[in-house]
């Protein structure tokens, strides 16, 4: 499984960003965002990089003003973290990698003064991504991130949006990336700060992972931040099945 998910995550970045094999990486960059977690390299299987490798990648990141950094499945090239922290990097986390399969995901209560919609205006699908921004800290996004959004579920990627069903305030969204291999990945969930312990992810992640199994997803994963998270996500049906580490250039 763990192959199989660092397989969709190299396809899923080839999909959204720039991309350029460096050495045994394949690494990552989101023309329009500097955002970290939008830019990152994955190395191939069982990589044993050089120096020389390693000092090319952080050109690469630098040379687009974008921080020389790395998600990916641990297990999979152990040889990795040892040799960037020898060339300067810092782990940055540790995240739990949960996955969830047909069947084994459980419905959560949405909120009962909140709706979930799938977006189909341009509005709502600014709403959507506003909402996300708001929640991680992001300056405001501009309408071409809207049409953005909209490419991706044209592609076949999904997003659903909460709000208040009394006036439409937005309050959080979700999304999942478009399918490669019947694989996903639920990602941005994220809910603003005067609408949070409301039940409202979960509702987003239950919502989010139907969608994603009617559309012939036989495997949805995602990667916890926190332990909140994690318990969030738990009762949604998913397990614990990996690790992802998350490492930069200090």
């Amino acid at each position: 499984m763990d192959s199989r998910i660092q397989s969709y995550l190299r396809f899923a970045a080839s999909q959204q960003r720039d991309t350029e094999q460096i050495g045994p990486f394949l690494a990552t960059f989101n023309p329009h965002s500097a955002n970290p977690f939008l830019n990152y390299a994955i190395p191939d299987d069982a990589a044993t990089p050089s120096l020389s490798d390693i000092k090319a990648l952080i050109a690469a990141y630098e040379s687009r003003g974008r921080k020389p950094r790395l998600e990916y499945v641990a297990t999979l090239a152990p040889a990795v973290e040892e040799a960037l922290v020898a060339a300067g990097f810092t782990v940055e986390g540790r995240l739990p990698l949960m996955t969830c399969t047909p069947g084994s995901e459980r419905s959560l209560p949405i909120p009962p003064d909140i709706e979930l919609i799938v977006p189909v205006s341009d509005a709502q699908m600014l709403a959507t991504v506003t909402v996300q921004n708001e929640a991680y800290g992001e300056s405001a996004p501009s309408p071409e991130d809207g049409k953005r959004l909209r490419d991706r579920l044209r592609a076949g990627g999904i997003a659903v949006l909460a709000r208040v069903a009394s006036n439409k305030e937005p309050a959080g969204a979700g999304v999942c990336t478009v399918p490669g291999n019947q694989t996903t990945e639920v990602a941005g969930i994220g809910v603003r700060v005067a609408f949070r312990r409301r039940g409202i992810a979960g509702a987003l992640t239950t919502r989010l992972v139907r969608e994603a199994f009617d559309a012939g997803v036989t495997l949805a994963f995602l990667m916890a931040a926190h332990e909140e998270e994690v318990r969030i996500y738990t009762r949604a049906g998913f397990s614990i099945t990996g690790e992802i580490l998350h490492i930069s250039l200090s």
